[in-house]
């Protein structure tokens, strides 16, 4: 189901918690959001429809592709860029890093790790955020 996008900054700088196989709906109603947002949107965190949850969802070339429970535990090559935001009006400058590695879980449940570079990265990194209440 596509959900409204929430605009809330009080809202969305509270941290999100560890998301379940409780919360299977939120990925598909996030997976179906994005899609919907997709000519002007590359990546959204649950708390952009309204639940703290730790799940992203993010184009990874054409195809959307879902992390749960994200946390990233490797970084290297920091540089400054400029982001939006579809629940922040705007442009601001933020760092980021070129490369990262991510532990998740997939949409089920599985324990993953990935390597991901360029833009790809940089995604991973603004909704991290999100999850982790930082507004950018």
């Amino acid at each position: 189901m596509i959900r409204p996008i929430i605009h809330d900054p009080l809202f969305l700088a509270l941290p999100s918690e560890a998301a379940g196989e409780g919360d299977r709906q939120i990925i598909t109603d996030l997976r179906d959001t994005l899609m919907a947002n997709r000519d002007r949107c590359v990546g959204m965190a649950a708390n952009m429809i309204g639940e703290r949850k730790r799940i992203i969802v993010f184009f990874n070339g054409p195809f959307p592709m879902v992390m749960v429970n994200p946390r990233i535990t490797g970084k290297s090559g920091e540089y400054e860029t400029e982001e939006g935001c579809l629940s922040l009006s705007g442009v601001r400058k933020t760092k980021r890093w070129k490369e990262i590695s991510v532990s998740f879980q997939d949409e089920n449940f599985q324990m993953r790790k990935g390597s991901f570079s360029g833009f790809p990265a940089q995604i991973i990194q603004h909704e991290c955020d999100h999850c982790d209440g930082i507004l950018i």
